[in-house]
């Protein structure tokens, strides 16, 4: 972005599953009674929230969640809420439809039929057209780009320039990995780090470069120079003082792309949730009081001198501007 650009806040929500943090720490299948805990308990959590606060988000929705959702009469109120939450104004954002961790990794062609069935599944939810892509586990392709820019999409936001994060995240893996139990999850490529961390028009055949494509990329937030993590996990579970630093620090951003999951609005013990998850997932271990009320607090820190806008309009200006 230009100096000159507005400064703002484009806050997003990925709705992944329970079963995919089942998949991350190797814990083998989620319980069946727990395969819409996101869409039912969490997303109104969340959504009571931005809508107390009057503030639009991006909800990026995993494909077959959906999908469920609308072929399910059980499952019925969960398309109603997105369906909802578009009409009131939020945008619904394309998360793949089977939330593959190694899509990246994939052929041309399957990576195009997720991108596809999510991209239907939501054209059916809103009656219109989808503006952006957040990948699963923050790995982008050339595959995806071209898929992305077959469908019309004006942005990806994908790409999460933060060493930190990628190097908890391999010490993780390799721990699993040592026990005998890998990780659902794979490392990404590791050019990605070296992105750039203001928004770009990338290079359709290395998204992590500079380039010409039609979409725009708006990387994940890292805070500047050393680019720690600047996303709703980590935030939430920071001690206040340095929660205070980091939201301080991205005050240097002319963007701060701040993305949480539909998991940070989850209650360990009013939703069910087994210990086993809880143990390895740390924002499960802090009732949903507090998590609320800590993002309520950060929320009111970056409101005194930013606005906020949906992803698609800082992508709409960057495309003016770049």
């Amino acid at each position: 972005m230009s100096s000159a650009a507005p400064r703002r806040c484009a806050v997003s929500i990925d709705l992944d599953s329970v079963e995919c943090y089942y998949r991350i720490h190797a814990l083998g299948p989620a319980p069946a009674e727990l395969r819409h805990a996101i869409l039912e308990r969490a997303l109104p959590r969340a959504a009571a929230l931005f809508a107390r606060r009057g503030l639009h988000v991006t909800w990026f929705v995993v494909g077959q969640d959906a999908d469920a959702a609308l072929a399910d009469p059980v499952c019925a109120t969960n398309a109603e809420r997105l369906r909802a939450l578009h009409a009131d104004g939020d945008e619904l954002g394309n998360h793949s439809y089977s939330h593959f961790y190694d899509l990246a990794r994939r052929p041309a062609a399957t990576v195009h039929a997720e991108i596809a069935g999510c991209d239907r599944v939501l054209r059916a939810l809103t009656g219109g057209v989808v503006p952006g892509f957040r990948a699963p586990g923050y790995d982008v392709s050339a595959a995806m780009m071209t898929s992305l820019a077959r469908l019309g999409y004006r942005y990806d936001s994908s790409v999460f320039p933060a060493p930190a994060y990628y190097a908890a995240k391999a010490a993780v893996m390799a721990v699993l990995a040592a026990a005998g139990r890998p990780s659902g999850a794979v490392m990404t490529n590791p050019r990605a780090l070296v992105a750039p961390t203001d928004p770009y028009r990338p290079a359709m055949a290395a998204p992590w470069r500079r380039g010409q494509a039609p979409l725009v990329e708006l990387p994940v937030a890292v805070t500047p120079y050393v680019r720690l993590p600047a996303i709703g996990t980590s935030l939430l579970v920071a001690p206040a003082p340095l929660r205070d630093r980091l939201v301080g620090w991205m005050a240097r951003r002319a963007l701060f792309n701040f993305e949480l999951h539909g998991i940070d609005f989850a209650d360990a013990e009013r939703d069910g949730i087994p210990g086993e998850l809880v143990a390895r997932q740390p924002d499960l271990r802090i009732p949903i009081d507090d998590k609320l009320a800590r993002l309520d607090a950060l929320l009111d820190q970056v409101a005194r001198d930013r606005d906020f806008a949906l992803l698609s309009a800082v992508a709409t200006d960057v495309q003016r501007t770049q």
